[in-house]
């Protein structure tokens, strides 16, 4: 982008995640306009450009915009906490509501009484007692002590309140305490239930999730469906305020590198960590044409931006990695004499450190993806790709074509398109295939293609408008899928298009594709440098078309079985098909899930909740 060019918010929301988030909006300068938290970054970050319904004040927002960043969290609670260090650190000029120098909420529980008190709490935590937090607001910590007072019901009133009652309040007669005031519970009997209050804020509250979900399944048995539901809500609200939080409540200072290649680009996403909290994170996009793998790219990257670009001053006391690094002992030596301090290099972490680096990588591979699709670099392949085909014009439009299904079953062709300004999703097709053979990919390409391309082969002028007639056809296959894709193109009248095959290689790797053109009845080899933008645009383009005749194939398999689109994922059998249906209390809850809340059901591992996540929501 250059300096004076306008923010091209049409071309970033393209290509802009829907996961929760952080954005900050910036100017000509670089300086922060505006932090702000979206459960949907997409959509949020989207309503600043509608045509109408602005006020003034995000209309004046709006004109200053120069660049977006974003940062993805696990949570729009992550998103919550995130925002508000972000604005308590740039105090940007269009947030007013969190500019104050207010401190995190927590919630304490005392120590000395005989009768511990669960209260809300903000303000230095050197006093004896527990503090459980940060909270991102005032409201979430209250709604918190509410849902705990349904549950444990232990006393929030204060002490003054406490000792001089002679009899029980209203608390007590709407069951949300168990009377200690004037002894109507065991000394014990309180203990027992502080010790549950503080196994659940510590996040060890298993056996009380597994009793209530134990007491959900008896009443829906006894067909008691009304205090199931009521179980339920309760199972899912605690869930929902024992969620881990991972951007703030640790301790210590680090830096969170993660690195992500391809087509040609690298990534390397740095989330800052101090004092325990994220108070900020950054892209950086790497030219290191040394550089084959993400371990080279991130020890490179250690070297140049902390030795090399002066910033010794601000190395933190660890440095978290998304991989290993080979020469981790001597960067680890040199870090440390630079900085003045001993610097700790660590890749292998658990806990919140773990979910900093999946959080760190999430950002770095949405970076390195909003690269590949920027306007500029997709031009840039399409130029490219115009001089190792030796074409007289740029091609303006390519359309590929890709044949899915399993062992015969449900046979999906999709038909992706890609122009000049990346891909165009609303030209996308997919086809249901029908009377061909199961496995017979050639007569099922030859079906997509001739129902592609019947309005190309009209007397009728409009026609060929409306056919949309590409400059480039790519087939996903070898000679054979080509054979019968040369005989559509001639029925249609399209001999003009040019023709390409790609099919994978012997090691079906990526970069040894065999690419076949089509040219006077016979197919020519053509071959293009691994690092070409113009092979990576074929690759992208074939990868696109693969992807969503996939999730086509299975959406239409799951309909004709009429079964859960749970049953259709590897791995994920009958027993923690119900371990997870029983941990979110059914599958409307499950939809509402991120990865990280599935991870935490026994026996959903870190891939499968990623698997479990993409086919619930077509990814």
């Amino acid at each position: 982008m250059t300096q004076d060019a306008p923010f091209d918010h049409k071309e970033y929301l393209r290509h802009l995640s829907a996961k929760p988030g952080v954005y900050r909006m910036l100017d000509r300068a670089g300086e922060v306009l505006y932090v702000g938290k979206a459960r949907n970054l997409k959509k949020r970050v989207g309503n600043y450009f509608r045509a109408s319904g602005l006020d003034t004040k995000t209309m004046a927002l709006v004109s200053k915009i120069a660049d977006i960043e974003v940062t993805i969290t696990a949570s729009e609670t992550e998103a919550l906490l995130l925002e508000q260090s972000l604005i308590k650190k740039w105090r940007p000029p269009y947030n007013i509501q969190l500019r104050d120098d207010k401190s995190y909420p927590y919630i304490m529980l005392t120590d000395r009484d005989n009768y511990p008190r669960l209260s809300f709490y903000r303000g230095s935590r050197k006093r004896k007692a527990s503090f459980f937090g940060p909270y991102p607001s005032a409201s979430a910590v209250r709604e918190t002590l509410a849902i705990l007072q349904k549950v444990f019901r232990l006393r929030q009133c204060e002490d003054s309140y406490f000792r001089n009652r002679s009899r029980p309040c209203l608390q007590y007669q709407i069951d949300r305490c168990t009377g200690p005031c004037v002894g109507l519970i065991s000394e014990e009997q309180y203990a027992e239930d502080v010790r549950f209050t503080r196994l659940f804020l510590e996040g060890r509250s298993d056996a009380l999730m597994r009793e209530l979900e134990q007491r959900m399944e008896q009443k829906s048995q006894q067909l008691d469906f009304e205090q199931a539901a009521r179980i339920r809500d309760q199972i899912i609200d605690l869930r929902k305020i024992q969620e881990q939080q991972s951007v703030a409540g640790q301790q210590g200072d680090a830096d969170v590198l993660a690195a992500s290649m391809g087509g040609g680009q690298a990534c390397v996403h740095v989330i800052f960590i101090r004092g325990g909290r994220v108070i900020g994170s950054k892209n950086f996009f790497p030219r290191d044409r040394l550089a084959d793998n993400a371990s080279s790219l991130l020890s490179a990257f250690l070297a140049r931006y902390y030795i090399q670009d002066g910033q010794a001053g601000n190395i933190p006391a660890e440095l978290i990695l998304s991989d290993d690094i080979p020469d981790a002992a001597s960067l680890r030596q040199a870090l440390a004499h630079c900085a003045g301090h001993k610097v700790r290099i660590s890749s292998t972490v658990r806990s919140h450190r773990a979910r900093w680096v999946d959080m760190a990588r999430e950002n770095a591979e949405q970076g390195l993806q909003g690269m590949i699709n920027s306007r500029q670099q997709v031009h840039l392949r399409f130029q490219e790709l115009q001089d190792v085909l030796g074409l007289e014009a740029m091609p303006q439009r390519i359309e590929c074509f890709d044949i899915s299904h399993t062992m015969g079953e449900g046979t999906m062709a999709s038909c992706v398109v890609f122009d000049v300004n990346g891909a165009l999703k609303s030209d996308y097709r997919r086809y249901n295939i029908r009377d061909v053979a199961g496995g017979d990919d050639y007569a099922a390409m030859e079906q997509a293609l001739s129902r592609r391309y019947r309005q190309a082969a009209s007397n009728d002028p409009a026609d060929r408008v409306e056919a949309r007639i590409p400059d480039i056809v790519l087939i996903d296959g070898g000679k054979g899928q080509l054979a019968r894709a040369v005989e559509v193109l001639e029925d249609s009248q399209m001999q003009e298009v040019m023709l390409i095959g790609i099919a994978k290689g012997i090691s079906r790797r990526a970069g040894q594709e065999t690419l076949y053109v089509a040219e006077d009845g016979a197919y020519r080899e053509i071959v293009i440098r691994t690092v070409s933008p113009a092979l990576h645009l074929l690759q992208e383009v074939r990868d696109e078309a693969h992807r969503f005749a996939i999730t086509g194939h299975r959406q239409r398999r799951a309909k004709a079985r009429r079964v859960s689109p749970l049953e259709e994922i590897p791995g994920l059998g009958p027993k923690r098909r119900q371990a997870l249906l029983r941990h979110f209390g059914g599958q409307q809850e499950l939809l509402r899930a991120n990865e990280a809340q599935m991870q935490k059901v026994p026996g959903i591992s870190k891939k499968l909740a990623a698997d479990v996540y993409a086919a619930l929501h077509n990814e």
